[in-house]
């Protein structure tokens, strides 16, 4: 794959370059021309990975990160120009050796605003203009939601209109129930009406953590989402990994479609996010799921965003990262041109920002990358990263 995708950016180089000798010769005039230049994608030619990532960690469970700028590094290698500045809200404790729960059971993970601060100060540092980073809230406890709207101005104090959307923030997660991890209930969720009156009125959206169910009980936990959307219907809300997740690895695609179609008919502010391998490992790579997934995106090209869900931890690198992007784009490569330009290009996530940037129009043939081939699975050695 790689090979492929790097064959890709080079045809993007030389479409640049032949654009570039337009402008030399176009009657239209430079400008014009190096916006249609600009504006314009030919999915024939140019790479199907996200130019967003709307779900990344710069910070890690516990132990140490990857610094910031090395980071960064990795979205301008791959082409991400945007992506939400996640911390970890759930953390080990300081004192832990442990870098991920999996590998500590019994450890409390419990919410913490460290993890906040250090992405703030990181970006108040260095504020790179590529990419554009969206610094994102991660410590409200749920389940303890009095003590969120302490913690929005504290952070408000220290760091003024720098904070623009809020989460991943867990509602449940199986995952975490080893490590004494407490879920929401539905009598928290009215509870929480304070802090999402204040993201409400700043326009700020919301992503949640909220498993649809499991294996035993593929939709165990619904309805904890049904309420949360049923009580905040002006909210801009997000539903990470579109509820999915390792504990449900074999729920029908057509009953899993048929829940988010009903919610995203009954509420206009719901959207899905699509970031974790998980999506692809389990669900999308399997004989037809992809096109009945692609097929769902395409009736809904404006409710999903894209994401990695890579979680920075100092025993990762940049290959890591760009496998990462890799699987959870290759959705991508069965999208219609208008949910390719929505999710991938971006036009949703600068959407939901409230962002004066624009999306490429589709251009060339308009077809999908011809011959695209995508890869089985890894070797045992090759990187993978299936943190979550």
């Amino acid at each position: 794959m790689r090979t492929s995708q790097r064959s890709g950016r080079r045809l993007t180089a030389f479409a640049v370059s032949v654009a570039a000798v337009a402008v030399v010769v176009s009657p239209a005039g430079t400008g014009e021309a190096l916006a249609a230049a600009r504006d314009c994608f030919d999915r024939s030619k140019q790479p199907y990975t996200s130019v967003v990532d709307a779900h990344l960690h710069f910070r890690p469970f516990g132990g140490r990160a990857i610094p910031f700028e090395e980071v960064t590094g990795y979205l301008n290698k791959t082409g991400v120009h945007y992506a939400n500045m996640f911390g970890i809200g759930q953390v080990l404790p300081a004192d832990s050796d442990c870098t991920y729960y999996l590998d500590c059971p019994g450890t409390p993970v419990r919410p913490r605003m460290r993890n906040d601060f250090a992405n703030a100060e990181s970006l108040r540092e260095f504020r790179p203009a590529d990419p554009n980073l969206a610094l994102s809230m991660t410590f409200m406890d749920l389940h303890h939601p009095e003590t969120v709207p302490d913690g929005i101005a504290l952070l408000d104090r220290e760091y003024p209109g720098m904070f623009r959307w809020a989460g991943e923030v867990n509602v449940v997660k199986q995952a975490l129930f080893p490590n004494l991890a407490e879920p929401a209930t539905s009598e928290d969720i009215p509870r929480w009406a304070p802090f999402m009156k204040v993201y409400e009125d700043r326009g700020i959206p919301v992503t949640f953590h909220s498993d649809l169910g499991n294996d035993a009980e593929p939709t165990e936990y619904l309805h904890l989402m049904e309420e949360i959307l049923d009580r905040y219907p002006h909210n801009k809300i997000v539903w990470a990994h579109m509820g999915l997740s390792k504990e449900l690895a074999h729920m029908d695609p057509d009953q899993h479609i048929a829940i988010l179609s009903r919610l995203l008919d009954e509420h206009p502010n719901l959207t899905v996010d699509l970031s974790w391998r998980v999506l692809e490992d389990l669900y999308f790579s399997k004989p037809g799921n992809r096109e009945k997934y692609a097929a769902f995106l395409d009736r809904y090209p404006k409710r999903a965003i894209p994401g990695t869900d890579f979680v920075a931890a100092r025993n990762k690198d940049y290959a890591v990262y760009e496998q990462e992007l890799e699987v959870t784009s290759r959705i991508n490569t069965a999208l219609g041109d208008t949910a390719f330009r929505d999710i991938a290009l971006g036009q949703n996530y600068f959407k939901l920002l409230g962002l004066k940037d624009r999306a490429p129009r589709i251009c060339g043939n308009g077809l999908r990358p011809n011959g695209v081939v995508l890869p089985g699975p890894l070797p045992a050695s090759a990187p993978v990263d299936d943190e979550d």
